[in-house]
């Protein structure tokens, strides 16, 4: 079941002045897919959120749920259908799980809410459980589960209504970052088997490269870019997009061709020239950065490299931090700081002489 945003403001009254958190926000998300809303805090991702569910009014715009609106205001005219009336699943921060109850009774709410038959109650809540790898745990207290099996409990309880589309505030911000990592693999598996539409939220940029078919960066109420995983990673549009999804190294630059032979854009930059990823519409002159992720240098030995050729760059070892699967690299070329990781084999010692190679596929020139 899609869901298509259209035109969404909402604005919230802070100490005498007026904020805007959705700034006319227009999304879809198609049927059966992950959609992930990353951004930092206050970027209006959990407003979004909160107003597909129906938990936030907002000013203006309209919100579709398959082919009903759910919310649409227009001058005077206003659509509003209530919360429990718009088929959504919802897994919290929280877990939201009645601690008196046990796993069975916890699961077993939403339909015993919406006034199903208590005989057909038991066999849907069992298969909601088995879904989620926790068949045969009904009968236990649901204070006596580890916090990974109480977020289950909680998606099961979301799932056994069989909703339209299912939400999920930051689920996992609760764990321990290893019980993370582990429940974020499962919840994947999951929601593949699922196939259910969902709208995930989160901070967390691993969660939402690990999970989503779509990312949604969001910065002050706007949607900044969007795309499958790998383009927002590795072809972010924005020094803040860039910033947000991972350590970088950022070079002030000026295009110099922006068309060079081999399929590359050349730019001048505070290291020297350094041929990059080409990109439409950019010009001779024009100013920005170039935008280079550690993944993307690699260090050589000064003793191999007499003549610098393209894309090298002289440069020496400040620090060298062992961080056990790799090591992370500080040097200067020139006045110019960068930051590279290393296998953790590698070891490097300040004041090392080395050079520095710029891989072209991961230069990226932006002007934002």
């Amino acid at each position: 079941m899609e869901i298509r945003v259209e035109k969404l403001r909402k604005t919230f009254q802070s100490e005498g002045s007026t904020v805007t958190a959705l700034n006319d926000v227009t999304l879809d998300v198609p049927d059966g897919t992950v959609t992930t809303l990353l951004g930092p805090s206050g970027c209006g991702k959990t407003t979004l959120l909160r107003c597909i569910a129906g938990l936030e009014t907002p000013d203006s715009g309209t919100i579709r749920i398959g082919d009903t609106v759910v919310w649409s205001k227009d001058g005077s005219r206003t659509t509003s259908v209530t919360p429990d009336k718009r088929g959504i699943g919802m897994v919290f921060q929280t877990y939201a799980i009645w601690p008196h109850m046990t796993v069975f009774d916890n699961v077993a709410y939403p339909l015993q809410s919406q006034g199903v038959p208590r005989s057909e109650i038991p066999d849907r809540v069992e298969r909601a459980l088995k879904f989620v790898q926790l068949g045969g745990y009904g009968k236990r207290p649901a204070t006596a589960l580890s916090g990974g099996q109480q977020q289950r409990v909680s998606l099961a309880r979301a799932i056994v209504s069989e909703p339209r589309v299912i939400l999920f505030d930051e689920p996992l911000s609760n764990l321990d970052a290893k019980l993370r990592e582990e429940t974020r693999a499962e919840l994947r598996d999951l929601l593949t088997r699922l196939a259910i539409t969902s709208l995930y939220v989160t901070h967390d940029r691993f969660e939402a490269l690990a999970l989503s078919d779509d990312v949604v960066v969001m910065q002050s109420g706007n949607i900044v870019q969007r795309g499958s995983p790998d383009e927002v990673y590795f072809r972010s549009n924005t020094h803040f997009v860039v910033d947000f999804m991972g350590k970088a190294n950022f070079l002030d630059a000026t295009v110099k061709e922006p068309e060079h032979p081999g399929g590359h854009l050349l730019a001048d930059t505070s290291v020297g020239p350094l041929l990059c990823e080409t990109r439409e519409g950019l010009s001779a002159g024009q100013r920005g950065q170039v935008a280079v992720r550690m993944e993307f240098l690699q260090v050589v030995d000064a003793a191999d490299v007499p003549e610098l050729p393209q894309n090298h760059v002289a440069a020496t070892v400040t620090s060298a931090m062992f961080l056990g699967e790799y090591r992370e690299v500080d040097l200067t070329a020139g006045d110019v700081k960068l930051v590279l990781r290393t296998p953790a084999t590698t070891v490097l010692v300040p004041g090392q002489q080395v050079v520095v190679r710029f891989d072209p596929a991961g230069c990226r020139f932006i002007t934002e």
